[in-house]
């Protein structure tokens, strides 16, 4: 077992390193905001608005999508707040320094601009499936899209790599990491715990996207309230120590950190790494996987699902991940020691609250987070196995990555963790690749569609009426779909 951990940890480090996916993951972030002028941050408060309060288009109906943009959005979301938001945070800070945090934060907000697009191909260039579901996401556009044999390739190898994903990021992980913490807060062995989400996830995931939806829905919004609530009270009581804790962040961002307490010292390489890394673990911006929950939403065009996408990065990272850097920085148990990451942020919450039962909402939140989280990964794997197999094998992929939520929660923290951040980097390349390939189409489709709708209050039938007479019928494809044509 040593062996192989000191293999995936040499793949990890190649894969995450200096020459290959940070500039690349980085470079796509700052190349998109460029092309489309900054739209995460011009359209940012519009974004919200149709994300959190209007929650649909208006004049939408099946023939639009399986699921409404809200539950696409939280589908997403849950998908993404999990253990990354808690266990992957204080990974983060206990290898790389609260410096960490600072390059988890660029990460977020470059990552707006690729999750927007994202989002906008693959609704863009979603299809109908044999059942009649919508299916869309990285496996269709960077096929459909970039076309050729180049396209094909980075397709097949996206849809492999995100399988195998799902089986870390969205499975092993979380999994991994509620049994940890659950036996930690209320000595539960593992293995029950890994029972217990068998059964579960598997009565959640036999309904589908449509079941998984109606779930997240309910569930993801009180889930956040609540820890984000906790960690501003901690915050709240500490607010004197808030400055101090930004100027170490921006401060080791640049120089390392030094040495403190169970802490080793860092070197700036390794606080941009880390922050990288579990920057894109936590809100997966660039790696493919939100866009094949947008791809499934009612929406009258892509360009507005693809700004309800962006509002996931903005949550997940500017939001909850911050919440819970702070936290962990204020009450110093970042230094701790990475071989207790799973539990460090509870231990931050019982030191911040100064009560005994803090690691209680940790606990409670962090099942609540990683169990959407299993649900939402599912999707994407089934969506990918649809695409490469066909629909046939999506019920026994259900029942496999049910069964594989046991294994998750009785490995190795660590070997699950790298085993995680190679099929990260793995399944985000070609995608990251395919949205440089396809920036010139996001940003003249994008252009046109704000040009007619800039404030994003355009209903259904004011959308075709200017959409069809945009020269060239560029919408050809997504016309198709929003008409109901069938599987292509």
């Amino acid at each position: 077992m040593e062996a192989l951990q000191s293999f995936l940890n040499e793949v990890s480090g190649f894969i995450w390193g200096p020459f290959f996916l940070i500039p690349l993951l980085l470079g796509t972030g700052l190349w998109l905001t460029i092309r489309l002028g900054g739209l995460q941050f011009r359209k940012l408060f519009s974004a919200l608005r149709l994300a959190l309060i209007d929650r649909r288009d208006a004049g939408t109906d099946a023939r639009d999508g399986d699921i409404s943009q809200y539950q696409a959005l939280t589908t997403a979301l849950a998908a993404t707040v999990g253990t990354g938001n808690i266990v992957g945070v204080a990974t983060a800070l206990s290898l790389g320094g609260p410096g960490a945090l600072f390059w988890m934060w660029v990460t977020g907000l470059l990552g707006m601009a690729s999750k927007y697009a994202e989002a906008f191909l693959a609704v863009r260039f979603r299809h109908r499936d044999v059942s009649g579901e919508i299916s869309g996401g990285p496996q269709y556009y960077l096929k459909d899209a970039v076309g050729g044999k180049f396209g094909t390739f980075l397709a097949t190898f996206f849809s492999i790599a995100a399988i195998i994903a799902t089986f870390g990021i969205g499975n092993g992980t979380q999994a991994n990491s509620i049994a940890g913490n659950v036996e930690n807060s209320f000595g539960v062995p593992t293995w029950i715990t890994g029972v217990v989400l068998v059964v579960i996830t598997l009565a959640v995931l036999v309904g589908g996207i449509k079941s998984i939806g109606k779930v997240t829905a309910a569930f993801v919004p009180f889930m956040i309230v609540i820890y984000v609530g906790a960690a501003l009270v901690i915050l709240g009581m500490n607010v004197a120590a808030i400055p101090a804790a930004f100027a170490r962040v921006f401060g080791d961002a640049f120089t390392g950190s030094a040495a403190t307490g169970g802490f080793v010292g860092s070197a700036i390489m390794l606080a941009v790494q880390m922050g990288v890394a579990r920057g894109i673990f936590s809100n997966e911006s660039g790696m493919g996987s939100a866009a094949i929950a947008a791809a499934a939403a009612q929406t009258t065009h892509p360009t507005r699902q693809g700004l309800v996408s962006m509002t996931q990065t903005f949550i997940d990272t500017l939001i909850v991940v911050t919440m819970t850097g702070l936290v962990l920085i204020i009450t110093g148990t970042w230094t701790g020691g990475s071989a207790n990451a799973s539990t460090l942020t509870s231990q931050a919450f019982d030191a911040g609250l100064g009560v005994g039962w803090g690691h209680y909402i940790v606990t409670i939140s962090l099942v609540m987070f990683a169990y959407s989280t299993i649900l939402g990964w599912c999707y994407y794997g089934e969506r990918n196995v649809e695409k490469l197999i066909g629909r046939a094998f999506v019920m026994p992929y259900r029942i496999v990555f049910s069964l594989a939520v046991f294994l998750g929660a009785t490995l190795s923290l660590d070997l699950v963790w790298t085993f995680s951040d190679i099929a990260n980097g793995l399944m985000a390349t070609p995608n990251l690749i395919g949205l440089l390939l396809l920036s010139g189409l996001i940003a003249r489709e994008t252009k046109y569609y704000l040009d007619n709708d800039p404030h994003l209050r355009a209903d259904r039938e004011q959308v075709d009426t200017f959409m069809a007479g945009r020269p060239g019928a560029i919408d050809a494809h997504w016309d198709d779909i929003k008409h109901d044509a069938g599987h292509r």
